[in-house]
């Protein structure tokens, strides 16, 4: 993108987060972190914790990696808020998993980067040209998902996180707008194996999955002033996986995803002044004393596959927040095929006009060997 003004870069950086909550824009650092990375789950309504049984993982739920065996390649890529018509903002996710019994476990491993676009820089004096600039940010992931039962496993990722936003601060700063920063997740997935509903007589025997998974959680970024710090998106996600019908030839999955952002801001006080946001350790707990539930999002969608082995695959879902944060309302569709051990899926946003997220086209290329999900 080119565009006069560098202290843009920030404000853009704070719109790529997706299908994040209103009121979460601007209260925390690396927004991109909360991106849904690949075309399967973006396309029933950014749901996938409580399925997570591919290389994905990694970003839904890391302890479904405990669950697979073989190896995955997965690569995504999608052009970013394709309502900017000019803008050069892109996004790509790269993730590997392997299945090691030696380690009694899955490993895997991923890069997300997200290009904001060339900026033009101008002084403050006049609209003349003085440099050029690029934003961008990335972040490298390792994960580890392991089964301590048979039907429980859990997760754990390790992240390295960097984001460049300027290379220069204001006139009035010293320091680069450049920070980077660590952060980890834990998480577990539970799929019981002999299970009734009481006094119905129904099993959900291999069918119900429950997903959960703490993200983003480390210290605060800095990029110029450690006062101003901003905390990392540190997010919950508790989701559900129903297999609706399992055949040999047809197979509908549902998903259901509830996703809350744990940072706690404070509005200025008039006699002290600026009060910091808590750490992620406290702002865990306090930041349910901002609205509570309300600030829950809920995204959910169906998933069918044709063929044996899976040949075909259709998606549908729906991603809803409260109009009091933002009021994101979209569909979301997509489709997906396999041959022998390549797949092709992609996804589409359907959003009102004035989101900058309608029109959202998603790609993933997956080459899956050497073994299969249990």
């Amino acid at each position: 993108m080119k565009t006069i003004g560098f202290f843009l870069a920030p404000v853009l950086a704070i719109l790529v987060a997706g299908p994040i909550t209103l009121f979460a824009q601007g209260e925390s650092a690396v927004p991109f972190l909360l991106i849904s990375p690949n075309s399967r789950y973006s396309s029933i309504g950014e749901a996938g914790v409580g399925i997570a049984d591919d290389a994905s993982a990694i970003f839904w739920n890391p302890a479904g990696l405990a669950f697979q065996e073989g190896q995955e390649l997965s690569l995504t890529h999608a052009n970013w808020l394709p309502q900017f018509q000019q803008a050069d903002l892109f996004y790509e996710f790269l993730t590997f998993r392997h299945h090691m019994a030696s380690l009694g476990g899955t490993i895997a491993a991923s890069v997300t980067y997200l290009n904001l676009g060339e900026f033009i820089r101008t002084s403050s004096s006049g609209p003349e040209e003085i440099g050029r600039f690029k934003s961008f940010e990335y972040a490298v992931t390792l994960g580890y998902g392991t089964k301590v039962s048979s039907t429980l496993g859990l997760g754990v990722n390790l992240r390295l996180i960097h984001s460049s936003l300027s290379p220069l601060g204001t006139e009035q700063e010293e320091g680069k707008g450049i920070a980077t920063s660590i952060g980890f997740d834990l998480a577990a997935l539970y799929k019981p194996t002999d299970l009734e509903i009481p006094l119905t007589g129904l099993s959900l025997r291999d069918r119900l999955s429950i997903g959960f998974n703490l993200s983003n959680m480390g210290p605060k970024v800095v990029y110029i002033d450690a006062d101003q710090a901003d905390p990392l998106p540190t997010n919950l996600r508790l989701g559900f996986g129903y297999r609706v019908i399992q055949s040999e030839y047809n197979n509908l999955t549902a998903a259901l995803d509830f996703n809350r952002l744990l940072v706690r801001k404070y509005a200025p006080d008039s006699l002290k002044g600026p009060k910091p946001p808590d750490p992620f350790y406290k702002a865990i707990f306090t930041a349910w004393g901002d609205n509570g539930f309300r600030k829950v999002t809920t995204g959910g969608g169906l998933e069918y596959w044709y063929g044996k082995p899976r040949l075909i695959a259709l998606r549908a879902g729906y991603f809803y927040e409260s109009p009091s944060f933002g009021g994101r309302k979209f569909m979301t569709f997509g489709a997906g095929i396999r041959y022998d051990i390549y797949g092709f899926d992609f996804s589409y946003i359907s959003a009102p006009d004035r989101s900058p997220l309608g029109n959202t086209l998603r790609f993933s290329l997956v080459i899956s060997w050497g073994g299969s999900e249990e």
